[in-house]
């Protein structure tokens, strides 16, 4: 026996009980926040897990803004921002909030794009859920993993990531980043939104062949083989949360499951639905500052897939809304795929998609050449969706600025190295009287001593808005016609100054405003297609459901008085509880901890 000095401090060693369960941490968005008083941390049961020191917001942001600006790399700047949003959501958002313009191309596009490529390299963390074909026939016993209540999903199969190809379970990158937006554009709370990656192999043979890669080392299932799987995801989804919103994303084909499921459940598309949108809203405030009558447009699209014809169908819309039949509104498109422009007679089988803005019109010509078909259309609209950088050439922007006292042109494309154009060089082959748009950002541009801004069509000026739309409203589903009304609201959004300025979409730092306006439009067209199920919402009048919208948005910066009013609340008298309800919540926490390991 080893005897004690009993001049020396020693352990109170006691006999002690080891839990002998799985301990796990099972949730993404940690809530560690230093500007949280005494009392709040320890009714979180963080006491002590930070350092003492009570800090304001302010001081928060100015230690974090100076540890980005350390980062040397976008990708570092991301994988910072990834861990503050696991250890700090509430400050994470409040800063997303603050710095909307800046930090989003480092949380989406274009440094998501990096991100993907190098997911199985920088991975640290679970930030969604990974579901493998593997998984097939337990796939609602997964997802009760998912430790909380889920208001919305964005669902990938990491197929056709951007314009980078697929990526496998790589792609975790677009709904992370997409939902994030949901939070920081439409205020739904980030611990309702659930990001998944289906793993139903991969096609890309390098990912398969690299070490690090985190997948399945299968090629890619058959379509039958993903129908199945998503049949039983779709239900699972469902019964476990039965008012959930569904959104698709960067499938390589993502007609099919549109088609087949958009009539089911409350589901829609962001690539072929969400991209229409925005577009059709930067397009109906372009077509009327262009001066040209809706009637007397003619787009040429470089690109024909399925975000190309997605965008292709919305317009098709805004025309017969302005008075053009179907057919008339049909042929005011000319797509231009890899092998020319699409023709009935071109003697390849065209994919299904296609068919439906075929030109049977050509008398024989095939256009190889985006040039020679510009001659020969002369076009109002240059639209690309191509993932071809630089596509639009000087001599093809010259042309449009002859034929086009106001060219219309949309370089679509993301990432900004995948983009058609880029706006200083539509600026300067058209004298600046572009009417300009990408899908990723651009500077500014000093041209006759103006600063001209250009456009971004990006996505989150209506999917935040669509996606919250249909969850207050309890949507049966997302209709056509809700997702038309989120583009024609952002062009409503507006404010007179932007419109002075020629701006064809609002600034991003007004964005949630912005979401309030799209998802007021997106509720009313749900109650107008009587696919609502919270009909209250029916009697309010436009300015009261503007309120009701923003009552119900997250708010980062509200989140400490709010739990320090429930604290309050809980410790009152009135409700019958003691003043120390803290140290018995937490004192009850353990007695049922130890009485689960007797």
């Amino acid at each position: 026996m080893v005897s004690l000095d009993a001049s020396q401090p020693h352990a109170n060693v006691k006999q002690s009980r080891h839990p002998l369960g799985p301990r796990h941490i099972t949730t993404t968005n940690g809530d560690f926040d230093s500007s949280y008083p005494a009392e709040v941390r320890q009714y979180l049961r963080t006491y002590g897990l930070t350092p003492p020191a009570l800090e304001s917001y302010e001081t928060q942001a100015q230690r974090c803004l100076a540890l980005l600006e350390l980062k040397k790399t976008p990708i570092e700047k991301y994988q910072y921002l990834t861990h503050l949003r696991a250890a700090n959501v509430h400050l994470f958002y409040r800063l997303l909030n603050d710095n909307i313009r800046d930090l989003t191309p480092i949380i989406y596009t274009p440094t998501v794009g990096e991100a993907c490529l190098r997911w199985s390299e920088i991975f640290t963390q679970p930030e969604g859920m990974y579901l493998s074909f593997s998984d097939r026939g337990n796939l609602r016993r997964i997802l009760d993993n998912w430790p909380h209540e889920v208001d919305i999903t964005v669902i990938t199969d990491g197929s056709r990531i951007l314009g980078l190809g697929d990526l496998g379970v790589n792609g975790m990158g677009i709904p992370v980043g997409k939902l994030a937006l949901y939070t920081a554009c439409a205020g739904i709370r980030p611990d309702a939104t659930l990001p998944i990656t289906l793993d139903l192999g991969t096609s890309n043979e390098a990912l398969r062949n690299d070490p690090l890669y985190l997948g399945s080392r299968r090629g890619k299932v058959t379509a039958d083989e993903e129908r199945e799987f998503l049949d039983e995801l779709m239900a699972a989804l469902t019964e476990k949360w039965p008012s959930i919103v569904i959104q698709f994303e960067d499938f390589k084909n993502p007609f099919p499951s549109l088609e087949r499921y958009r009539d089911t459940y409350t589901m829609f598309n962001d690539d072929i639905q969400g991209t229409g949108a925005v577009i059709l809203g930067g397009f109906i405030t372009a077509v009327k500052a262009s001066g040209v009558p809706a009637k007397d447009h003619r787009a040429v699209f470089l690109g024909a897939g399925s975000a190309g014809v997605g965008v292709a169908k919305q317009l098709v819309e805004y025309f017969i809304k302005e008075g053009l039949t179907e057919d008339e509104a049909r042929r005011k498109f000319w797509f231009v795929d890899s092998r020319g422009l699409v023709t009935n007679d071109r003697g390849d089988k065209l994919q299904d998609h296609k068919v439906y803005f075929s030109r049977d019109d050509n008398e024989g010509q095939q256009f190889q050449s985006l040039s020679r078909l510009i001659d020969h259309v002369k076009p109002t609209i240059l639209m690309g969706l191509s993932t071809i950088g630089g596509a639009f050439t000087p001599e093809i922007i010259q042309k449009m600025a002859e034929l086009n006292k106001h060219p219309i042109i949309f370089p679509l494309s993301n990432p900004s190295s995948k983009s058609e154009c880029t706006f200083e060089t539509a600026v300067e082959h058209t004298n600046g009287t572009v009417l300009f748009a990408s899908g990723s950002p651009f500077p500014t541009v000093e041209h006759a001593g103006k600063t001209l801004t250009p456009g971004q069509g990006n996505n989150m000026y209506v999917f935040p808005g669509i996606g919250l739309g249909a969850i207050l409203s309890k949507a049966v589903n997302v209709t056509q016609d809700m997702i038309y009304a989120s583009g024609e609201a952002l062009s409503d959004a507006l404010n007179e100054q932007e419109r002075a300025d020629g701006w064809l979409y609002p600034d991003i730092r007004r964005i949630r405003e912005v979401s309030v306006v799209v998802t007021r439009n997106v509720i009313r067209s749900a109650q107008g297609a009587e696919v609502d199920r919270e009909l209250s919402l029916r009697q309010l009048s436009d300015e009261d459901l503007d309120e009701f919208i923003r009552q119900r948005m997250y708010d980062p910066f509200n989140e400490k008085s709010a739990i320090e009013t429930e604290l309050k609340r809980l410790t009152s008298p009135a409700n019958g509880n003691g003043t120390d309800v803290v140290k018995g919540a937490v004192a009850t926490v353990t007695a049922a901890t130890a009485a689960a390991h007797l």
